[in-house]
């Protein structure tokens, strides 16, 4: 397992350092063993992310994922049951990107 270079928060100070095993290791940080379910939502908020340059906060990533994976699964409830406590920061986290602005 190699060392990450985390701010103090836990998020990546390099985004170019992130890769799966990473996400693995940010993962089991955060007290979660990532699943088929958790890397959908990683991959596509990584794209999000490429695309617009913007790490998705709680309501945009609700609606993205709403929007691109279905009704049941763009729901708090279910991104909570995946990514505990504050889902965005936690997701955006593993996913190696920085903290949503708009979240505390």
């Amino acid at each position: 397992m190699r060392t990450l270079d985390l701010d103090k928060n836990g998020y990546l100070n390099n985004l170019s350092d992130w890769d799966e095993d990473a996400a693995l290791q940010i993962a089991k940080g955060e007290g979660i063993e990532l699943t088929r379910a958790h890397w959908e939502v990683i991959k596509l908020i990584r794209k999000f992310y490429k695309r617009h340059q913007v790490s998705p906060a709680t309501r945009a990533l609700i609606n993205l994922i709403k929007r691109e994976l279905g009704q049941q699964k763009g729901r708090s409830v279910y991104l909570m049951k995946l990514f505990h406590g504050t889902p965005a920061k936690t997701v955006n986290k593993i996913s190696g990107l920085p903290k949503p602005d708009n979240c505390i």
